[in-house]
């Protein structure tokens, strides 16, 4: 039979990262190419607790279908949550859970985009909202970041020539801190920038803040939402970094009007995201137990940052450039243009170690030269080994290709 597959899935490409995973459990082998959080960071003794209470005391709810929009608790909770550390007010009305936050980047581009309307991101942005923009037949327009976040002026300007096209963008999406890929935190000015943009010319602004609690240098910085007076700003946020991710926990704050549409095309995806996921994220927040969670997932982090950063200034080759993050899980890492660090992929996982090529997060597809780096899941002799892997394939590749 010739299937006749939608026209939407003819932009969807399969993911360099889950393709990554299947190496993942070769012995011996190194990958800084998935985005997922060190198991030495999951809090197993009081997940274990919390979850023989919730089927102990809970068990009757927790075990059946829920509420589509989310567990009424959690969402108290996550506005709690998201008061004490991002400054941000809410009311539950303006909260929904979902089933980890690629949720949510689903539904935000399915609820705004019709085939062929413009969306912005930052170039380069993360590979998961490429995904999910690409399910929805968004065009997007990405704007170069440099080390202070993504050019605000040049947001404006290319606000301004779409508009005059009749081509409104339809969001902006931001990761404003330590952002996927790069790790580069958006400056304060910039932030408010992009506020006075949104307000200025009625874009809706998405800040998706996965990582914002893994700070291990430098100072904090306003949430774009805490920063909009008018409370227009779409939030969105996840367990999976601060809890553990197997629970695929995620939340998305935004105005009534957009969580009453989230919460009719959740209907259609999911009924309602784990019932028994959301009633052990509720008693992690209630109890604490992420504020005593979290401090220790931040100190394991920042010694693999150091460690990956040192062993960069050791053995990358000479003209090779890398972020600096004060945060996150990832940073990113530019070579000679003379390499495509695409094609270069095939050589690294021969050689054991891996990572995920600039590429896969660029819209334009101008970033051939460079890779993200994830420095949280593997062990710290294990990065000093795969990033002189890397640096010896790279010089290798340099050898036969001289630098331009």
């Amino acid at each position: 039979m010739d299937f006749r597959f939608s026209d939407s899935l003819r932009n969807m490409k399969p993911s360099e990262i889950r393709e990554l995973l299947k190496y993942a459990s070769t012995k011996g082998f190194i990958s800084f190419g998935g985005g997922m959080p060190n198991p030495a960071s999951f809090p197993m003794e009081d997940l274990r607790k919390i979850m023989e209470d919730v089927l102990s005391d809970y068990g009757s709810l927790a075990l059946q279908y829920g509420n589509t929009v989310g567990l009424n608790d959690l969402r108290t909770e996550i506005k709690r949550l998201v008061k004490e550390t991002e400054n941000i007010s809410s009311s539950e009305s303006e909260i929904i859970v979902t089933s980890g936050s690629q949720q949510g980047l689903y539904e935000l581009a399915k609820i705004f985009v019709n085939p062929g309307d413009t969306v912005i991101t930052e170039e380069p942005t993360y590979i998961g909202a490429i995904s999910a923009f690409d399910a929805n037949l968004a065009e997007m327009h990405s704007i170069p970041i440099d080390d202070n976040g993504i050019k605000t002026d040049l947001v404006e300007a290319e606000v301004k020539k779409l508009i005059s096209q009749n081509k409104k963008p339809k969001f902006i999406y931001i990761i404003p801190t330590f952002q996927n890929p790069t790790g580069i935190t958006l400056s304060l000015e910039r932030r408010k920038h992009l506020v006075e943009i949104s307000s200025r010319y009625e874009i809706p602004l998405v800040e998706d803040n996965p990582y914002g609690e893994l700070r291990y240098s430098g100072k904090k910085i306003a949430s774009l939402r805490s920063l909009d007076p008018s409370g227009q700003v779409i939030y969105m946020g996840t367990f999976s970094k601060v809890m553990c991710p197997g629970l695929r926990m995620g939340y998305t704050i935004g105005p009534e009007d957009f969580i009453a549409k989230a919460n009719l095309l959740k209907q259609a995806l999911d009924l309602s995201s784990s019932t028994f996921s959301q009633y052990v994220a509720w008693l992690y927040l209630k109890r604490d137990i992420i504020k005593k969670q979290i401090p220790k997932t931040i100190e394991l982090y920042r010694k693999k940052r150091d460690t990956m950063l040192t062993a960069l200034e050791q053995h990358f080759p000479e003209g090779s450039t890398w972020s600096k993050p004060d945060g996150g899980m990832f940073l990113w890492a530019s070579v000679d243009k003379k390499i495509n660090t695409t094609d270069m992929l095939k050589d690294a996982v021969r050689e054991g170690v891996a990572y995920v090529s600039g590429n896969a997060f660029s819209p334009a597809r101008v970033q051939g030269n460079s890779m993200r780096l994830n420095f949280t899941f593997s062990g710290e002799n294990e990065i000093l080994t795969g990033i002189e892997r890397l640096a010896g394939l790279i010089e290798k590749k340099l050898t036969v290709s001289p630098p331009s």
